[in-house]
C-alpha cells in the first residue's frame, strides 16, 4: 500500500501546538515570581507591624504559604485553608498569635494599628505587574518556541 503524501493544512498543526505550549506555559513560569511576590508582601507586612511590637510573636506570625500546602489554623484572613497550585497565600496569625485581626482593625479598648492590609494596597500594583510580566514572557518564549 503506498503512503499518501501529507495534506497541506497551512500551517494548522504547528499554529495549534504553539498554542497549546502558550497555554500550559504561565503556570510554571510564573511560580518563581509568585513566590518571590509573596516573600516581598509578607516582608512589608513584618515591616509595617513593627509599631505594634510587644513580644514580637504577631511579627513572627505572619507566613507565606505555598501551593498544595495549608495555612496555619487560626491564621488571618480565612483561617486553615489549601493553597490552590498557583496560589500562594500570605497570612498572620496562628495558634499562639490569634488577634492579628485585633491588631490590624482595633478594638474598643486599643487603637488600630494597621500593617496586613495597607502593605498589600502599598505593593498590590507591583507585584501585579511582576506576574503579568512573567506571564507574557512565558507565553511568548513559548510561542517562538524558546
Amino acid at each position: 500500500m503506498a503512503k499518501m503524501p501529507p495534506k497541506n493544512d497551512n500551517g494548522l498543526a504547528s499554529t495549534l501546538a504553539a498554542i497549546e505550549r502558550a497555554r500550559k506555559a504561565p503556570r510554571a513560569a510564573v511560580m518563581p515570581a509568585l513566590l518571590k511576590s509573596g516573600d516581598e508582601l509578607a516582608d512589608a507586612q513584618r515591616s509595617l507591624a513593627e509599631s505594634s511590637r510587644d513580644t514580637g510573636a504577631l511579627i513572627d506570625s505572619i507566613a507565606v504559604t505555598q501551593p498544595g500546602q495549608s495555612t496555619l489554623p487560626y491564621s488571618q484572613p480565612g483561617g486553615s485553608r489549601v493553597a490552590g497550585e498557583t496560589e500562594v497565600i500570605v497570612t498572620a496569625g496562628n495558634t499562639d498569635v490569634r488577634y492579628a485581626h485585633l491588631v490590624e482593625f482595633g478594638t474598643a479598648q486599643a487603637e488600630a494599628q494597621p500593617f496586613f492590609w495597607p502593605a498589600f494596597r502599598l505593593l498590590r500594583l507591583r507585584l501585579q505587574n511582576r506576574l503579568n510580566r512573567a506571564a507574557r514572557k512565558a507565553v511568548r518564549d513559548e510561542w517562538n518556541g524558546k
